[in-house]
Protein backbone atom coordinates (compact mmCIF):
# COMPACT_ATOMS: atom_id res chain seq x y z
CA UNK A 1 0.00 0.00 0.00
CA UNK A 2 3.17 2.20 0.19
CA UNK A 3 3.87 1.22 -3.07
CA UNK A 4 2.74 4.82 -4.87
CA UNK A 5 4.81 6.47 -2.62
CA UNK A 6 8.27 4.59 -3.70
CA UNK A 7 8.59 3.48 -0.37
CA UNK A 8 9.93 -0.25 0.26
CA UNK A 9 8.96 -1.00 3.80
CA UNK A 10 11.49 -3.48 5.95
CA UNK A 11 9.87 -6.00 8.64
CA UNK A 12 10.94 -5.05 12.38
CA UNK A 13 11.77 -8.79 12.20
CA UNK A 14 14.27 -8.08 9.32
CA UNK A 15 16.01 -5.67 11.22
CA UNK A 16 16.16 -8.15 14.29
CA UNK A 17 13.95 -5.44 16.60
CA UNK A 18 12.26 -7.08 19.35
CA UNK A 19 8.17 -6.73 19.48
CA UNK A 20 7.13 -5.08 22.46
CA UNK A 21 4.07 -6.61 24.77
CA UNK A 22 1.14 -4.84 23.45
CA UNK A 23 -0.34 -3.87 26.78
CA UNK A 24 -2.60 -0.55 25.98
CA UNK A 25 -5.97 -0.58 25.29
CA UNK A 26 -6.75 0.90 22.17
CA UNK A 27 -5.77 -0.08 18.64
CA UNK A 28 -4.18 3.67 18.35
CA UNK A 29 -2.46 2.98 21.94
CA UNK A 30 -0.71 -0.53 20.76
CA UNK A 31 -0.09 1.11 17.32
CA UNK A 32 1.90 3.68 18.59
CA UNK A 33 3.52 1.59 21.40
CA UNK A 34 4.94 -0.79 18.49
CA UNK A 35 6.08 2.13 16.25
CA UNK A 36 7.69 3.98 19.02
CA UNK A 37 9.77 1.05 20.35
CA UNK A 38 10.73 -0.15 16.79
CA UNK A 39 11.28 3.83 15.48
CA UNK A 40 13.61 4.38 19.35
CA UNK A 41 15.86 0.53 18.50
CA UNK A 42 16.51 1.64 14.90
CA UNK A 43 16.87 4.81 14.33
CA UNK A 44 14.80 5.07 11.63
CA UNK A 45 11.30 5.76 10.75
CA UNK A 46 8.60 3.03 11.69
CA UNK A 47 5.42 2.35 10.87
CA UNK A 48 2.93 0.22 12.66
CA UNK A 49 -0.52 -1.62 12.81
CA UNK A 50 -2.72 -2.41 15.18
CA UNK A 51 -6.63 -3.90 14.43
CA UNK A 52 -9.33 -6.38 15.32
CA UNK A 53 -12.81 -6.82 15.32
CA UNK A 54 -15.58 -5.00 17.47
CA UNK A 55 -18.73 -6.29 18.01
CA UNK A 56 -21.19 -3.43 19.38
CA UNK A 57 -23.48 -5.88 21.71
CA UNK A 58 -21.04 -7.45 23.29
CA UNK A 59 -18.85 -4.47 24.70
CA UNK A 60 -16.77 -4.04 21.86
CA UNK A 61 -15.15 -7.36 22.42
CA UNK A 62 -12.76 -8.75 21.10
CA UNK A 63 -11.17 -5.48 20.31
CA UNK A 64 -7.52 -5.21 21.23
CA UNK A 65 -7.51 -8.71 22.04
CA UNK A 66 -9.11 -10.60 18.40
CA UNK A 67 -5.47 -12.47 18.24
CA UNK A 68 -5.74 -13.62 21.15
CA UNK A 69 -9.56 -14.57 20.96
CA UNK A 70 -7.98 -17.50 18.75
CA UNK A 71 -5.46 -18.87 21.65
CA UNK A 72 -1.83 -19.54 21.19
CA UNK A 73 -2.97 -22.23 18.45
CA UNK A 74 -4.05 -19.08 16.44
CA UNK A 75 -6.99 -21.30 15.87
CA UNK A 76 -9.80 -18.54 14.68
CA UNK A 77 -12.67 -21.31 14.39
CA UNK A 78 -12.41 -21.11 18.06
CA UNK A 79 -12.71 -16.87 18.04
CA UNK A 80 -15.25 -17.22 15.65
CA UNK A 81 -17.58 -19.48 18.09
CA UNK A 82 -16.80 -17.25 21.01
CA UNK A 83 -18.26 -14.11 19.00
CA UNK A 84 -21.07 -15.90 17.87
CA UNK A 85 -22.21 -17.43 21.52
CA UNK A 86 -21.34 -14.11 23.59
CA UNK A 87 -23.23 -12.65 20.86
CA UNK A 88 -26.14 -14.96 20.77
CA UNK A 89 -26.91 -14.10 24.14
CA UNK A 90 -27.61 -10.54 23.77
CA UNK A 91 -30.92 -10.25 21.10
CA UNK A 92 -31.16 -9.05 17.38
CA UNK A 93 -27.74 -6.30 17.20
CA UNK A 94 -25.30 -7.71 14.95
CA UNK A 95 -23.52 -4.68 14.11
CA UNK A 96 -19.56 -4.97 14.18
CA UNK A 97 -16.72 -2.93 13.06
CA UNK A 98 -13.26 -4.00 11.54
CA UNK A 99 -10.44 -1.50 13.08
CA UNK A 100 -7.11 -0.78 11.78
CA UNK A 101 -4.87 1.85 13.87
CA UNK A 102 -1.41 3.16 11.89
CA UNK A 103 1.12 4.97 13.81
CA UNK A 104 3.83 6.21 11.84
CA UNK A 105 6.68 7.02 14.71
CA UNK A 106 10.04 8.95 14.54
CA UNK A 107 13.50 8.36 16.14
CA UNK A 108 12.68 11.26 18.25
CA UNK A 109 9.78 9.42 19.59
CA UNK A 110 7.11 11.52 18.20
CA UNK A 111 4.01 9.63 16.29
CA UNK A 112 1.40 10.20 14.33
CA UNK A 113 -1.46 8.30 13.88
CA UNK A 114 -4.08 7.16 11.61
CA UNK A 115 -7.44 5.32 12.07
CA UNK A 116 -9.81 3.19 9.60
CA UNK A 117 -12.34 1.53 9.89
CA UNK A 118 -15.39 -0.72 7.83
CA UNK A 119 -18.98 -1.54 9.45
CA UNK A 120 -21.00 -4.57 8.73
CA UNK A 121 -22.80 -7.16 10.03
CA UNK A 122 -21.59 -10.41 12.10
CA UNK A 123 -23.38 -13.65 9.99
CA UNK A 124 -23.23 -17.25 11.30
CA UNK A 125 -22.55 -20.05 10.13
CA UNK A 126 -18.83 -18.60 8.79
CA UNK A 127 -19.21 -18.61 4.75
CA UNK A 128 -16.12 -18.71 2.65
CA UNK A 129 -12.50 -19.76 3.03
CA UNK A 130 -10.76 -16.81 1.86
CA UNK A 131 -8.91 -14.42 3.84
CA UNK A 132 -8.29 -14.67 7.67
CA UNK A 133 -9.18 -14.40 11.53
CA UNK A 134 -12.97 -13.20 11.36
CA UNK A 135 -13.32 -12.60 7.64
CA UNK A 136 -15.57 -15.82 7.14
CA UNK A 137 -18.31 -14.31 10.22
CA UNK A 138 -17.96 -10.47 8.71
CA UNK A 139 -20.25 -9.36 6.14
CA UNK A 140 -19.40 -5.62 5.55
CA UNK A 141 -22.65 -2.78 4.72
CA UNK A 142 -24.22 -2.74 1.59
CA UNK A 143 -22.60 -6.78 0.40
CA UNK A 144 -24.26 -10.01 0.60
CA UNK A 145 -21.20 -11.70 0.59
CA UNK A 146 -18.45 -11.96 3.65
CA UNK A 147 -14.81 -10.69 3.35
CA UNK A 148 -13.95 -14.50 3.85
CA UNK A 149 -16.26 -15.00 0.38
CA UNK A 150 -14.78 -11.95 -1.64
CA UNK A 151 -11.42 -12.09 -3.15
CA UNK A 152 -8.45 -10.30 -2.34
CA UNK A 153 -9.13 -7.77 -5.02
CA UNK A 154 -12.77 -7.06 -3.93
CA UNK A 155 -12.31 -7.04 -0.34
CA UNK A 156 -8.91 -5.05 -0.26
CA UNK A 157 -10.50 -1.40 -0.83
CA UNK A 158 -13.48 -2.01 1.11
CA UNK A 159 -11.10 -2.63 4.66
CA UNK A 160 -10.26 -0.82 7.64
CA UNK A 161 -6.73 -1.17 6.71
CA UNK A 162 -6.76 0.34 3.32
CA UNK A 163 -8.84 3.26 4.55
CA UNK A 164 -6.04 3.98 7.55
CA UNK A 165 -3.72 3.57 4.80
CA UNK A 166 -5.83 6.27 2.41
CA UNK A 167 -4.81 8.47 5.14
CA UNK A 168 -1.53 7.86 5.76
CA UNK A 169 -0.91 8.32 2.42
CA UNK A 170 -2.50 11.37 1.98
CA UNK A 171 -0.36 12.97 5.19
CA UNK A 172 2.72 11.68 3.37
CA UNK A 173 2.16 13.60 -0.09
Amino acid sequence: MLGPLGLEPVSADALGLPEPEETETTFIGNAALKARAAALASGLSALADDSGLEVFAIGGDPGVYSARWAGPEKDFSVAMRRVWEKLSATGDDRSARFVCALALAQPDGSVETFEGEVRGAIVWPPRGEKGFGYDPIFQPTGFTRTFGEMTHEEKLPLTHRARAFEKLVASLK
